[in-house]
């Protein structure tokens, strides 16, 4: 029988081994997430206290900024403090809880980007019924289900990445736990669990996808039928920032989650797991706020009750 020693816990390397750059990205990565946590915090408190946006839309736009502040809390805090502190480790449970939180956060964010396309496939293609078909009790039950099956993704993808043993070397070439890094210290020669539950993962996602794209379908069809340039340019103002969000979220998170890890990582692997945990939550508010005219008005509202 061969001697392995099993991993008791493990070192999430980042980007430099030089102290005076790992102050210098934590201090850039404490700016980027006090951004993401005021801008999305800002979208939170204006669609729950301004009743002009008490929409579905609003509702479901609540829900994703909720879902991006949980998901970049995650493993910025602890890349911040591990960068102004000069230690890297995390042991074999914070890595697992990183992972189980990561995962299900972003699960749910693909369920409410699709909720999302729903939504805007009733308001354009069945104006007349959209009051019905998306009352409040069915926006309760989509965003309810959304964040279920999101953690529960989350519960099986971790429990099959760390069903098996991980044996070698304990280093994690990324500043969180990623699953295709820790795939690679695996002494498991069978990860059935695990990949039975990226195979569950890229279904869910399938399906998420093409939901969204018929959806999209149905929209364009029907605004080209629209006789005006105006309705027409509305209409597609409402949707384009959701087909950004969901893409560009949707393809990184494909990287990270679904590509071999490269050995050593390349810069464009990391540079995508950026991407994938920063850009998507300071995007979101940039895209749905910026050009929105009923949350331009709900900030100035807000603004007033503040003199």
């Amino acid at each position: 029988m061969t001697n392995v020693t099993l991993v008791a816990g493990f070192l999430l390397v980042g980007f430099s081994d030089i102290q005076e750059l790992q102050i210098v990205y934590g201090v850039l990565f404490l700016v980027i997430y006090l951004a993401i946590l005021m801008s999305n915090l800002l979208i939170i408190t204006l669609t729950t206290r301004d009743l002009q946006l008490q929409t579905p839309m609003y509702f479901f736009l609540k829900n994703l900024s909720c879902l991006d502040v949980f998901l970049v809390s995650v493993p910025i805090p602890n890349f911040i403090v591990n960068s102004l502190t000069n230690s890297n480790s995390i042991s074999t449970l914070g890595c697992a809880f990183q992972l189980l939180l990561m995962t299900s956060f972003s699960a749910g964010e693909v369920f409410v980007l699709t909720a999302m396309s729903y939504d805007r496939y009733v308001a354009i293609c069945c104006p007349l019924h959209y009051e019905v078909i998306m009352n409040g009790g069915a926006c309760v039950l989509m965003a309810g289900v959304s964040w279920a099956i999101g953690g529960l993704f989350g519960a099986l993808y971790t429990a099959g990445t760390f069903f098996m043993p991980f044996c070698g070397s304990n280093v994690i070439p990324q500043f969180f736990c990623d699953v295709s890094s820790l795939l690679r210290i695996s002494c498991s020669e069978t990860l059935l669990v695990v990949y039975t539950s990226i195979g569950i993962g890229m279904c869910l996602g399938m399906s998420c996808f093409i939901c969204i794209v018929i959806s999209y379908v149905y929209i364009f069809s029907t605004v080209l039928k629209i006789p005006t340039t105006k309705g027409q340019s509305k209409a597609f103002s409402t949707c384009f920032p959701h087909l950004i969000v969901f893409t560009l979220f949707i393809i990184t998170a494909c990287f990270v989650y679904l590509k071999p890890s490269s050995n050593p990582p390349t810069v464009i692997d990391r540079l995508l797991s950026v991407i994938y945990t920063v850009v998507p939550p300071i995007l979101n508010p940039v895209i749905y706020s910026l050009r929105n005219k009923d949350m331009k008005r709900a900030l100035m509202r807000l603004f007033t009750l503040f003199p």
